[in-house]
């Protein structure tokens, strides 16, 4: 009977005596992954305390015949079982060994007496098919015999927690075929710390990786205490997709007593961002190499201190295949109450309840909104009768957000006031994915047919991603029914030509809002159909030829050639307060819930522009590259030839308008007959600037795409995607054929590259 193993011994297979988290660790460990030393009480510990001590039948007589439905039933028999575990004595031999071994860490450590961290690890936990992530409890800042026994002896006890206890039942699993472990690890001091999955558990993205972050222990990270930052990193490039920073306003600590504390943040921390551009991608890495080497999605908790980065626990994601029918978020309309961050997909409308108290939550009934500050474990009954959950605190992967993924039950987190702003029996609707909690019961405000497109077997799926160009948003439907994998350019002209009115004459009769939400409606319309596939806005180029025949465009100046006159950016500088108002449009969405709008501006000549577009942006409270991925339109031959300056200026991403590109290049007016047949956008000179632009961002890592009429032939396409391009931008009608020829494209790089190796 092995009483005590150490992580040299562990490997992933050694559930049944290490449990989920201590396998995990040692698998970790051995595969030289950066693991805090450990050595684990097993699971045969674990049964021979049982049996010595004499528990078993006892704790069978307090279980039998009861209902875990029945809150109070479930809380009184939980407190019994674990009263009788935590105060009977330990047997000596068992008690011997646990010492020994933490000495012996304590010599390794170079201390007399090192803080430790006792974590649960049950023999069933964080299986590929169970997850009993959050049922046992962990113990930080143990110091010295008597607190190391202690925390073992309530670790075991903790396999009879009211949440565990009900999960066993409702899984059906026996509760003595279940043991549990106690990891015994050095405590790391940490600076920073939180939770990551290598998976985005919303939008179930494979390319995309979720980390969290908070100051101080992780503690108020995995228990929702904290608001934490929350990052979005693609994998493959590791972009940094998203930033999320949050209000911090608690922290956890260890004090000069070696007691974890919550204490208020320092000042200059509250709104700080947690960790630096560098340190996420460290993180990302580690991530990345605990995934290939488990070869699954994995969930993982990770601390720094002092700059070193430490893993303290890995697990399987459980939650990506569950999910529940319910309804779209696209296109609803309502009042809207309260934000936050969504956390589990789906669109649920109940009366709200509001919990302060555990002993409370009897009172949530089926089809019911759960609200309260956070949920513990000791929800999870009533959790699984909500039909919504809404909290105060929270973040990707708190509680609430984990156990409503597994559950299927939509979630908002992190709202900062819904147990004070909502009202008990108020009926409100949730959308769990846009983070969006509405007045009333709303839904879509018509049942529309979807445009169907008939597609010839099965779909052709490409590394180079294959979007739509979307003049006017009543299009977007159609668009979206390609299967494109999103809008590489929304043209923002046909949103005010559609409204017959200029927009200065709207802006001075009507009031800036009134501008504000006629971009934002038009936007709104494509960014629904095609969510949360992104959709990039290009801000308004409107020529002067086009706009004078508007109510109010009789001020429009007459211009000879208004292909080269006041257009593009260099008219919105000059007229800012409309640009405002497409930057404040895009703020509004954002705040709407509507992540996947990106930004960019046309008709850029010199980085000056692009400096002052982000001034503008400050202005509105609108953070170009933090918000919003934020791009330029590569239009012009200036443009092309200080591509390295423009990207020093800081960009996400660049886009190829390779419609006026080729004219002003080569010269010609492509609205001017005469000249049309000289008018090729496969001219030397052309490729040359495009292959320059493409080749200078993709050594720099910054996306390139390409909406232009070149975007739509397959000749330039083939020779787009051999010099690397992100995404191609097609016409509508366009899609599937770029798609294809690109596939071909793409699996002729492939094979040229196997035969030179041969």
């Amino acid at each position: 009977m092995k009483l005590i193993t150490w992580l040299d011994d562990l490997r992933n297979d050694d559930v049944d005596i290490a449990g989920g988290k201590g396998a995990s660790l040692g698998e970790m460990w051995n595969a030289k992954l950066p693991v805090p030393p450990a050595f684990v009480v097993t699971s045969e510990a674990y049964r021979y305390f049982i049996k010595e001590t004499k528990l078993q039948d006892e704790i069978e007589r307090i279980l039998s015949n009861i209902d875990v439905n029945n809150n109070e039933e479930l809380n009184k028999a939980s407190k019994e079982v674990r009263y009788a575990i935590e105060n009977v004595k330990i047997p000596d031999d068992l008690k011997l060994s646990i010492i020994e071994s933490y000495h012996k860490m304590c010599e390794l450590s170079g201390d007399d007496e090192t803080f430790v961290a006792v974590r649960s690890s049950a023999t069933a936990e964080d299986l590929p098919d169970a997850s009993f992530a959050g049922q046992q409890e962990t113990f930080l800042n143990m110091k010295g015999n008597e607190q190391v026994l202690q925390a073992v002896q309530e670790c075991f006890s903790s396999l009879f927690t009211p949440r565990a206890i009900f999960y066993r039942e409702e899984k059906g699993f026996d509760h003595f075929e279940v043991a549990l472990a106690a990891v015994v690890q050095k405590m790391v001091n940490a600076d920073q710390a939180g939770v990551m999955f290598t998976v985005n558990p919303i939008n179930q993205d494979y390319n995309q990786m979720v980390i969290e972050g908070a100051w101080g222990l992780g503690e108020g990270v995995v228990s929702g205490t904290v608001s934490p930052d929350t990052y979005i990193v693609a994998k493959d490039t590791q972009e940094i997709l998203s930033v999320n920073v949050a209000r911090k306003d608690t922290m956890f600590i260890k004090d000069a007593d070696g007691v974890t504390k919550e204490i208020k943040t320092p000042e200059d921390l509250i709104e700080k961002q947690v960790l630096s551009e560098e340190m996420i991608k460290k993180l990302e890495n580690v991530g990345q190499t605990i995934e290939n080497h488990y070869k699954r999605p994995m969930d993982i908790e990770w601390s720094i201190e002092n700059g070193e980065i430490y893993m303290l626990q890995a697990r399987p994601i459980t939650t990506l295949t569950e999910k529940k029918d319910s309804k779209s978020s696209n296109e609803i309309e309502g009042k809207i109450i309260l934000k936050g961050i969504g956390a589990s997909p789906g669109v649920e409308s109940g009366k709200v309840k509001i919990i302060s108290e555990i002993e409370e939550i009897g009172k949530i009934l089926d089809g019911d909104i759960l609200v309260t500050k956070m949920t513990t474990p000791d929800m999870v009954p009533a959790m699984k009768k909500a039909a919504a959950i809404i909290t105060d605190d929270g973040g990707l992967t708190c509680h609430a957000a984990i156990i409503s993924r597994e559950l299927g039950t939509p979630c908002v987190v992190g709202t900062k006031g819904a147990t004070k702003n909502l009202k008990n029996e108020e009926c409100v609707t949730v959308d769990g994915e846009k983070g969006i909690v509405y007045e009333g019961k709303v839904g879509k405000p018509e049942e529309k047919a979807p445009a169907q497109v008939v597609y010839a077997g099965a779909p052709v799926i490409t590394a180079t991603e294959i979007k739509a160009n979307v003049s006017m948003p009543e299009v977007a439907e159609r668009a979206a029914a390609t299967g494109a994998d999103g809008v590489g350019l929304l043209r923002a002209e046909h949103m005010i030509l559609g409204t017959g009115v200029h927009p200065g004459k709207i802006l001075n009769e009507q009031g800036e809002g009134a501008l504000t939400e006629v971009f934002a409606e038009g936007i709104r319309k494509v960014a629904d159909a095609f969510y949360p596939r992104p959709v990039t806005y290009r801000t308004l180029d409107a020529p002067t030829d086009e706009f004078v025949g508007l109510k109010g465009g009789e001020d429009e100046p007459h211009e000879h050639n208004p292909m080269m006159g006041w257009r593009g950016i260099r008219r919105g500088l000059d007229q800012s307060e409309i640009l405002k108002c497409e930057l404040k449009a895009i703020k509004k969405l954002r705040e709407d819930g509507y992540r996947n709008i990106n930004v960019m501006i046309p008709l850029v000549t010199n980085v000056d522009e692009i400096k002052k577009v982000k001034e503008i942006a400050n202005e509105v409270g609108l953070k170009l590259r933090l918000d919003v991925e934020f791009g330029v339109m590569v239009e012009t031959p200036a443009a092309a030839l200080i591509i390295d300056d423009i990207i020093e200026e800081g960009i996400d991403f660049i886009s190829l308008g390779t419609n006026d590109l080729t004219q002003y290049t080569i010269a010609i007016d492509r609205n001017n007959e005469n000249v049309s047949k000289y008018y090729l956008e496969n001219h030397p000179a052309v490729l040359k600037l495009i292959e320059l632009v493409i080749t200078s961002c993709k050594r720099a890592g910054v996306k390139t795409s390409i909406c232009g009429q070149a975007g739509s032939r397959p000749q330039i396409v083939e020779k787009l995607v051999e010099w690397g391009i992100t995404s191609i931008s097609a016409n509508i009608d366009a899609v599937e054929t770029i798609r294809n020829v690109v596939a071909r494209t793409e699996q002729k790089i492939i094979l040229e590259s196997i035969r030179k190796q041969k």
